[in-house]
């Protein structure tokens, strides 16, 4: 199945760059995906979350990439870079796939179309933000249970 979601990634990655570049629509260029590059149900129906939930969150995910890359406006970003981490944030938000796989799959997808420099962009991008947002995480779990351990005393 690991080569199969690797496929569904690859699918995913060429739909988002041609809609990201001439803004074709997201359902019929998945379609032509699949009919170029068949997948399983499990696969395909892998490929169209990662698709329509990166379009869902761009706005957001743009955020959290210039927030991590900030010497990088997201609109200069080559097309490819920019839709890799998109759809790596979305995979490491929704997905159940380990972190170390979202990134390993992302920096393959990296070497595959990106630049020479591509691949260690995007690991270091999604780097910082795993170890980043997982602070901002625990924090916030702290703050929380200050404020519930408070609430109780008062």
């Amino acid at each position: 199945m690991a080569a199969k979601r690797h496929q569904a990634r690859d699918n995913a990655l060429t739909a988002l760059f041609e809609i990201d570049l001439t803004g074709h629509n997201p359902a019929l260029v998945m379609q032509e995906r699949l009919q170029a590059n068949p997948l399983p149900s499990k696969a395909a129906k892998f490929m169209n979350r990662i698709v329509n939930g990166t379009l869902e969150n761009r706005s957001k995910y743009d955020s959290i990439i210039a927030k991590y890359a900030p010497e990088w406006p997201v609109d200069q970003l080559p097309v490819v870079d920019r839709n890799i981490l998109r759809m790596a944030l979305y995979e490491l938000e929704n997905e159940d796939t380990p972190v170390k796989v979202v990134i390993d799959e992302a920096v393959e997808l990296a070497k595959t179309y990106g630049g020479d420099n591509s691949p260690r962009f995007v690991n270091g991008v999604l780097g910082s933000v795993v170890r980043n947002e997982a602070i901002e995480r625990k924090i916030e779990k702290k703050v929380a249970d200050a404020d519930e351990r408070s609430a109780q005393r008062g």
